[in-house]
Parts: C-alpha cells; sequence; structure tokens
C-alpha cells in the first residue's frame, strides 16, 4: 500500500465583511484612521498579517492571513470587540449607537 503524504497548512485566507450597526456612515475622517490602525494591531497581536483592508463609511472589508490555529469567529470576535471599545471611547458622538457592529454573521471565506 502507498502511503500518501499528509497535507498541512501553514496559513489561512480569509476575508470578512461587517457593517455598522444601522448601517450609520460613521467610518469617516480620523474614526477611518484609527479603525485602520486598531485592525492592524490587532492582527498582529494574532500573528496575522492584513492583506488588504477597504474601510467604506458604512462597512468594512478585511483580507487577512491567519494560523490554523485561529478561528475565524474568534479572530473576528477580537477585531469587532477591540475596535468597538477604542472607537467609542474615543469618539464619544459613536455612543448614540446601541453598538458600534451588527451581530448579524460576517462574510467569510477561508482558503
Amino acid at each position: 500500500m502507498v502511503e500518501l503524504p499528509t497535507i498541512r497548512f501553514q496559513r489561512v485566507n480569509y476575508h470578512f465583511c461587517w457593517i455598522v450597526r444601522r448601517r450609520r456612515k460613521v467610518l469617516t475622517g480620523s474614526v477611518k484612521q484609527r479603525l485602520d490602525v486598531l485592525i492592524h494591531d490587532v492582527a498582529r497581536e494574532l500573528d496575522c498579517e492584513v492583506l488588504t483592508l477597504a474601510i467604506e463609511p458604512e462597512h468594512v472589508h478585511l483580507f487577512i492571513n491567519s494560523p490554523p490555529d485561529i478561528a475565524p469567529s474568534k479572530l473576528m470576535h477580537r477585531i469587532k470587540g477591540r475596535t468597538a471599545r477604542f472607537l467609542r471611547k474615543e469618539f464619544p458622538e459613536l455612543m448614540k449607537l446601541p453598538s458600534m457592529w451588527t451581530r448579524a454573521p460576517v462574510c467569510i471565506y477561508g482558503w
């Protein structure tokens, strides 16, 4: 019998997309710049690499390269949680929203 080689994934790519609560167009100017920095900080802490980041006024597209041992849900939990906490603390006008991000599922594509 021939032994087949074991396939191991070293990194996984994900495409995430999530929206601001009530689709408010608040991701502009300094909020947009700060969100960019926060997402890159969280990615660095998790040993991930941001491949592409597109921040629109009411939603975010993130293409990220991650180790296979980090679940996509954990990755998004950390990114959305940290960004919401810091943005709402630094920009009081965002406190008008009941929460920063929707609870709706994000689009996830992994390969």
